[in-house]
Formats: structure tokens, C-alpha cells, sequence
């Protein structure tokens, strides 16, 4: 299982059509938010996500509509009982504010928050455990920004029950045989690993690019990466107000998909002046065709 919650794909300009920036990353049982908005927990109730069961919170720049909501979010794990630590990723310049307000109002927390800075100004991996990785996208803010990009490690090979069954192939030698392993039978008749699995799944990648101006060379740190959330604050002909407020459009998101080859672009991060994302979809799709918009309690299966 690996697939995207949409808690919030709106912008800085509070609309009531949208919530500020957020999302949920679940994959292989383990569940990680990228970017913390105002309301975000309440957007965690309502996809029915287990607050607890959230390991870390990657946040991509210090801008209030992708971080407002993460002293709340911490507060309430703290009166729900959490003991785990909860690991955060974010540009060094939040570590001091965010302890000031965990000393504030999170007096006698039971859990740790274990404060990791990021590099903005690299590709560098962050995160790392036995199935995912997860590497920083420098992005281009006005402020310190970094994308993320989630990567499933290769998986072992699948073991062919019927020939499990067939060959009386004990338990005991499954992983052998998964690691690389033949098998001879009692009767000296010798098959082959490949005769004894099918390939393993293709891992699956997911790249989240927050806040930024179009940046030609973008699809190279994104190439071929299955599903790629790209910010598309304006329609083309507000491409200025892009360049000047450092933003992207609809179709140099599309643009960056196209380039990367990726397989699925959701649009997401739009101003308050749409009413109707739909012209931002349709200036996508003259691009990349497999172009969706997002929106809240959406999931999307990467």
C-alpha cells in the first residue's frame, strides 16, 4: 500500500473552499505528513487517519499556511497519550520557535520531538528505514524550500504457492529461496530459483514539490517518479505574478511532469482567486495529459 491523503491544497489567502497545506503519506503500514497547515488535524479526523499513528511531519519551508498547524498537532498527540517520538524535518530556522512553544504550551509532553534540519540547498536522503527512503528537492522560494521525495526500496522476489505445494517446499526455506535459492527434491530433481518465483512489484515513487518558481531543470531530480504533486498556484496569463511571487502555473507543473516522465501530476496549492480549478486543469492537460486536481479527502493510490 502506498498512497496520498489530501488533507489541504490551498494557498496562503484563507478561502472557505480549501485548507492550507497538508497531506499523508501511507506507505508499506507507515504513515508520514508532509506540510502542517492551520486545521490540519481537524482534516486528519475527517479522512479518518489515526493522529497517533503519524511517525514523522516533513515540513518544506517557514511559511505559515505549510506550518501553522504543527504546535497544535503536537499539543494534541500530547493529550491522546502519545510516547513515541515524533520526528520533524524542517529548515533549522523552526528549532528554536518550536521548542519556545513546546515550553509553552506543551508543558509536561510524554513524548519526544526529535527536531532533524534540513539542507534546502541540496539533494540529500533525510530518512531512511528497510523500505523507504525519503530525499530532499531544492526548490526555488523566498524562502528556504525543499520538496520531498518518497521512495520505496526493491522488495524480494514472490514465491509461486503452487510450486510451494507442489514440491512440498518447507517454510523453512522460503526467504532462502526468495534470497536466490534453488531447490532439489528428494528424487534428485533440481529447479531452478526462477522456476520458483515471480518478479518482485516495482518500487514506487511519490515527489512532492511545494512552493516554487519553474525551474527548467526540476525533472531531473524527478525522473520517472509514478505519481508527482507539483504546486499550480496560477492560470498562464497570471505567469508574472508566478515569476514575481515565486510560483508556478498550471502548465509549467505540467511542463515538469512532461519532462520528467512521470506518471500521474496532481495540481494542488491554488490561489484564492479560482473559484474553479478547472481552467488550471485544462491548461495542464494541453501538456501532460495525466493531470488531476487535487482536493481535500481525495487519496490517491501512487
Amino acid at each position: 500500500m502506498f498512497r496520498i491523503h489530501i488533507l489541504g491544497c490551498g494557498s496562503a489567502l484563507p478561502t472557505l473552499k480549501h485548507w492550507a497545506s497538508s497531506q499523508i503519506v501511507e506507505v508499506r503500514d507507515k504513515q508520514f505528513m508532509i506540510d502542517c497547515g492551520e486545521g490540519t488535524q481537524i482534516q486528519l479526523r475527517r479522512a479518518h487517519v489515526h493522529l497517533t499513528s503519524v511517525q514523522a511531519v516533513f515540513i518544506s519551508h517557514l511559511h505559515g499556511d505549510h506550518c501553522f498547524g504543527l504546535i497544535g498537532l503536537i499539543c494534541t498527540f500530547g493529550m491522546l497519550g502519545r510516547t513515541a517520538p515524533l520526528h520533524v524535518y524542517a529548515p533549522a530556522e523552526l528549532k528554536a520557535m518550536l521548542y519556545a512553544q513546546i515550553d509553552l504550551f506543551c508543558q509536561g509532553l510524554e513524548y519526544e520531538v526529535v527536531f532533524h534540519e534540513v539542507d534546502t540547498t541540496k539533494a540529500q536522503a533525510i530518512y531512511e528505514d528497510k523500505s523507504l527512503s525519503v530525499t530532499t528537492i531544492p526548490l526555488d522560494h523566498r524562502t528556504p524550500c525543499s520538496g520531498f521525495l518518497f521512495r520505496e526500496k526493491p522488495t524480494l522476489p514472490h514465491i509461486r504457492r503452487d510450486m510451494i505445494d507442489f514440491l512440498n517446499i518447507p517454510v523453512s526455506q522460503i526467504n532462502n529461496i526468495k534470497m536466490g535459492a534453488g531447490w532439489t527434491t528428494e528424487e534428485g530433481k533440481h529447479y531452478d530459483h526462477t522456476q520458483l518465483v515471480t518478479p518482485a512489484t516495482p518500487p514506487k515513487a511519490y515527489a512532492y514539490c511545494s512552493d516554487t518558481r519553474y525551474m527548467p531543470r526540476l525533472h531531473e531530480q524527478i525522473e520517472g517518479v509514478d505519481l508527482l504533486y507539483h504546486e499550480s498556484t496560477y492560470c498562464d496569463d497570471k505567469k508574472d505574478n508566478a515569476r514575481k511571487y515565486y510560483h508556478s502555473t498550471a502548465r509549467q507543473a505540467a511542463t515538469v511532469a512532461r519532462d520528467a516522465h512521470v506518471g500521474k501530476l496532481l495540481l494542488g496549492h491554488y490561489s484564492a482567486r479560482y473559484n474553479d480549478e478547472q481552467q488550471l486543469l485544462n491548461e495542464a492537460r494541453e501538456v501532460f495529459s495525466e493531470t488531476y486536481l487535487s482536493d481535500e479527502n481525495m487519496v490517491f493510490d501512487v
